[in-house]
């Protein structure tokens, strides 16, 4: 969320970050807590960040050492596509973070998935399932699945992760093409709150009991950071 920082947006967060005892309060979107590189620039939304790896890795340690995030059940970092900067710092600051790797049903995409979660056996982590998102949607007209965007890219990486890093990579869900979710996500409202019984609502909150189910949490576990001047 360095480079795209799309997450203030699709969970309709307006306010900015607020300095409290050298602590950054980060705004709610939601009920979840949410930061991002948005605030922090002084071009706004339309601003690049062209920043390179020192200055990245710092920014990130920042939002993981001086953000209040009080009582975590999960933290979840959005990063972007590929094996860069990002990942790599990542790996480093948080080494028992587990990842959760997106592609979608394309080939061409699929192995640019694949490559991204092969990382994790250089970082020492561990991926634990693939989505897939924009898999088929029912045609309109007869319902029959129409395959936008090919066939088979989840399965695909589940399987290539799998043989690649030597233990079972599961395919957690497959998400619809659906507009609406677009449509929400731009509006600041989930699907999974604005239309909970749809398809590809319903895949997601699914994907999410499924991992919200694990038994695995950052109680009691160090994060490899320290707030900065302290």
């Amino acid at each position: 969320d360095v480079y795209g920082h799309s997450i203030p947006r699709m969970l309709d967060v307006t306010t900015n970050p607020t300095m409290v005892e050298g602590l950054i309060m980060p705004p709610t979107g939601h009920g979840v807590r949410v930061i991002s590189m948005l605030p922090f620039k002084p071009g706004g939304v339309t601003q690049p960040v062209t920043w390179r790896g020192p200055m990245l890795h710092r920014a990130l340690q920042q939002f993981l050492a001086d953000v209040w995030w009080g009582d975590l059940d999960y933290l979840l970092v959005d990063l972007p596509p590929g094996t860069g900067d990002i990942a790599l710092s990542i790996g480093q600051l948080l080494p028992r973070a587990e990842l959760v790797v997106v592609t979608t049903p394309q080939p061409a995409a699929a192995e640019v998935a694949v490559r991204a979660g092969t990382l994790a056996a250089q970082t020492h982590q561990r991926v634990v399932g693939v989505i897939e998102n924009m898999s088929a949607t029912p045609c309109p007209h007869c319902g029959e699945p129409i395959d936008l965007f090919g066939v088979g890219g989840g399965s695909m990486v589940a399987e290539a992760l799998s043989n690649q890093l030597g233990s079972s990579v599961p395919v957690l869900g497959r998400i619809p093409f659906d507009v609406r979710l677009r449509e929400t996500g731009d509006a600041g409202q989930p699907l999974v709150l604005a239309e909970p019984d749809s398809p590809a609502a319903r895949a997601i909150t699914d994907i999410a009991s499924a991992l919200g189910s694990r038994p695995r949490g950052l109680a009691g576990m160090s994060l490899s950071v320290t707030p900065a001047g302290r």
